[in-house]
């Protein structure tokens, strides 16, 4: 069974505990990547990323001086965001990292798709941002069945526990016969469920905590993950999709953004 994440915005560009151990699999889609996007503007970035002046100037600077082979830091824990506080992978153990390198896969939208230790460098770039170029309309048309089809090499039960924007990626290029399951984390307020997505992302990361920490190998142990106050749902799940809830007494203030 492979684990499916999505980056995070935020990242970290050093790290002083542990060494990347390999370089991504698309490393020349990335290079590419870098070669286009060094020649936008500051203006043109933030436009395409959507975000404020300041990370648009960073962002910038850090294509212009972009060398993907450079002072790599492992994907797992170059990523700052809630779901990695929850997961937490800097407090791993070995055995704990073990089972990260077996099963987790970090969606992206430079790398594509990045083992745990694999060697990244900072950047932003969400899969889902206006990209249209000479050689591509959109990043899901660069990077087309390729993450996919290194996933299903490996093996044909994958657990989502990706975002929308980087579970599409996987999604649309499914073959019958792999099982795919995405995971859903519901607040019940009023008798009605929803998603929130602060919540969302602090629940999948310290679901991806847990499943290390049990040694999870099979769907149907995923089903008993029941911490911050979520449980699994039997009566609207199905082998498809599988539906956490967490009841409106749930006392949420414990579990603060971080």
């Amino acid at each position: 069974m492979l684990i499916l994440i999505a980056p995070a915005k935020r990242m970290r560009p050093t790290i002083d505990f542990m060494d990347h151990k390999r370089m991504p699999c698309f490393l020349s889609e990335s290079e590419r990547l870098v070669t286009y996007l060094k020649t936008k503007k500051q203006e043109e970035l933030k436009a395409m990323l959507n975000c404020s002046d300041a990370i648009a100037e960073w962002t910038y600077n850090s294509y212009q001086h972009m060398d993907v082979n450079v002072s790599c830091v492992p994907a797992l824990l170059s990523f700052d965001g809630i779901q990695y506080s929850y997961m937490a992978p800097d407090l791993f153990s070995d055995e704990y990292f073990v089972y990260a390198e077996r099963h987790i896969r970090i969606l992206s939208g430079l790398y594509g798709i990045l083992e745990p230790f694999d060697g990244v460098v900072p950047y932003r770039l969400e899969l889902d941002s206006p990209f249209r170029t000479p050689f591509c309309t959109s990043l899901y048309d660069f990077w087309g069945s390729k993450p996919y089809q290194r996933l299903i090499e490996e093996d044909k039960q994958i657990l989502d526990l990706s975002s929308k924007q980087y579970g599409r990626l996987i999604k649309r290029h499914l073959d019958p016969d792999v099982h795919f399951v995405s995971v859903y984390f519901l607040e019940e307020e009023e008798g009605r469920r929803r998603e929130k997505g602060v919540y969302v992302k602090m629940a999948r990361g310290e679901m991806v905590r847990w499943l290390a920490e049990q040694n999870i190998q099979q769907f149907d142990d995923v089903k008993r993950f029941c911490r911050l106050g979520y449980r699994f749902d039997a009566t609207v799940s199905d082998d498809k999709q599988y539906h956490f809830v967490r009841k409106a007494d749930w006392k949420r203030s414990k579990y603060k953004a971080v």
